[in-house]
């Protein structure tokens, strides 16, 4: 009778490829190094995948779906609170108003389940970033930036269109702030040992894009030193000065 196929060997060689692609890069990886780190044999892997870049592709196109979602999932309820709200303007930020922070809130928590994705994968970001190279995916990270610079400029010039962004906004530079700053946080990602404050990262993201680094309450003036006093001008000591000095004596 035929051995049943154990249901979770595909997962068990996904999670050992992907240690292996981040030690060894895509090319340097081995399939067999591949399944014994799992228990399995290459008989095992070639039942699952044709080969470790289809392995790695299967692996990519999970990135790629679930970011895709979250964007479209953005663009959808942005439009749906531009709609029911209208568009925060500089009067909302500047007092704080309950449709300025939902707005925030809607941003934050969005921007949370992105970086949320960004950590499950920051591995599979790391090897497409330094350990692709001589493959068919060395390109795809730049492919990808390029096509969410690309995304944003777009919504910028959307809103832009409906009078609803500052005209004088480059779009593409725009975009190009925002996805690099999160390309950078997963290369910062794939260095730590210890999942960080995500959603810290996410409010202060907003903060940042949205308010800079000004400080929210107005500088404290700072406290004038009291001016020295000159014995010269002043007729308090120059009286005393007056009233001890020695009367010449007559001969």
């Amino acid at each position: 009778m035929a051995r049943p196929a154990d249901p979770n060997a595909r997962t068990d060689l996904i999670a050992a490829a992907r240690a292996e692609f981040v030690k060894k890069g895509l090319r340097g990886a081995r399939i067999e190094d591949i399944t014994a780190a799992c228990g399995l044999s290459k008989g095992a892997f070639y039942l699952h995948f044709a080969s470790k870049e289809a392995l790695f592709g299967e692996v990519m196109e999970q990135v790629r779906q679930q970011l895709d979602g979250l964007s479209r999932e953005r663009m959808e309820r942005m439009h749906r609170f531009f709609a029911e709200h209208g568009h925060p303007d500089a009067r909302d930020l500047a007092e704080r108003s309950e449709r300025y922070a939902t707005f925030v809130e809607l941003e934050v928590e969005l921007d949370l389940r992105t970086l949320e994705v960004m950590w499950e994968y920051r591995d599979v970001m790391q090897v497409l970033q330094r350990g692709s190279q001589g493959t068919d995916f060395e390109s795809l990270f730049s492919v990808m930036v390029d096509r969410e610079v690309e995304r944003v400029a777009g919504e910028v010039r959307r809103l832009q269109g409906s009078s609803a962004c500052h005209l004088d906004v480059n779009p593409t530079l725009f975009g190009t702030v925002i996805v690099g700053t999160y390309a950078l946080l997963v290369q910062r990602m794939s260095q730590l040992r210890d999942k960080p404050d995500l959603a810290g990262w996410a409010r202060d993201l907003q903060q940042i894009f949205r308010e800079g680094k000004m400080r929210r309450e107005p500088v404290p003036a700072p406290v004038s030193a009291p001016r020295a006093v000159s014995s010269r001008t002043s007729p308090r000591l120059g009286t005393a000065r007056a009233h001890t000095r020695k009367t010449p004596r007559t001969p």
